[in-house]
């Protein structure tokens, strides 16, 4: 029911409000189980990237988002538990495989999961080195993934900003094929992990343009 009203009254006016250009639309498959990987400028990239992506979608959300008291943090935690988002713990390896874990069912009953292999925002707009977290829920579902490059959502709403400008600059959505790592088996895991997400932060690399910083964003052990 909530999805139903998040379909039918919240995307129309998120759409309205931020008017999102989407390119590669005709690739995301209506079913089966979908991992969407997108580079991660903004916190609002949770609520663009539902609105190019036409099917539900779940998140791992930063555990801070459900915490905290006053209107706007309740509301928040609101609506991202009634989207069916998994709050993870930063830095805190065994909340992080829960988190996997619960993604992990999402897709074995054919839903999708979006995920950003960087961790957590680029704080200089560079696209970082993806964990290896990605890899292994790849292994563990065998789902294929949907690449996705976002650009222009940082001005929207740029890291340390309480709300998002709306009417503003027109953000863009771009969607890849989806990626089958079926052939990766054979490989040790651990290989395999690493193989399969440096392909995939690649694929966003060469689609959103972005400059590659070889090492992992510390953000996201600092929460």
């Amino acid at each position: 029911m909530f999805y139903t009203f998040m379909t039918r009254v919240v995307r129309p006016i998120l759409w309205l409000l931020f008017r999102p250009r989407v390119v590669g639309g005709e690739n995301v498959p209506s079913y089966g189980p979908l991992i969407v990987a997108s580079n991660h400028l903004s916190f609002i990239d949770s609520f663009i990237i539902p609105l190019a992506v036409p099917r539900p979608v779940t998140y791992i959300a930063k555990a801070a988002y459900f915490e905290g008291g006053g209107f706007r943090k309740g509301f928040v935690r609101w609506f991202l538990t009634n989207l069916g988002h998994v709050p993870v713990r930063r830095g805190a390896r065994r909340a992080a495989m829960g988190a996997l874990e619960q993604a992990a069912e999402v897709l074995e009953n054919a839903g999708a999961f979006a995920i950003y292999p960087e961790g957590t925002r680029s704080p200089d707009g560079r696209l970082y080195r993806g964990r290896t977290g990605i890899g292994w829920l790849v292994l563990e579902s065998n789902a294929r993934v949907l690449p996705v490059a976002l650009e222009g959502t940082e001005k929207i709403q740029p890291i340390g900003a309480n709300l998002p400008r709306v009417f503003g600059p027109r953000p863009t959505v771009r969607i890849g094929p989806p990626m089958d790592f079926s052939h990766y088996r054979d490989l040790p895991p651990s290989k395999a992990r690493r193989a399969i997400t440096d392909e995939i932060v690649e694929t966003i690399q060469k689609m959103s343009g972005q400059e590659y910083a070889a090492e992992y964003n510390d953000r996201a052990e600092q929460g």
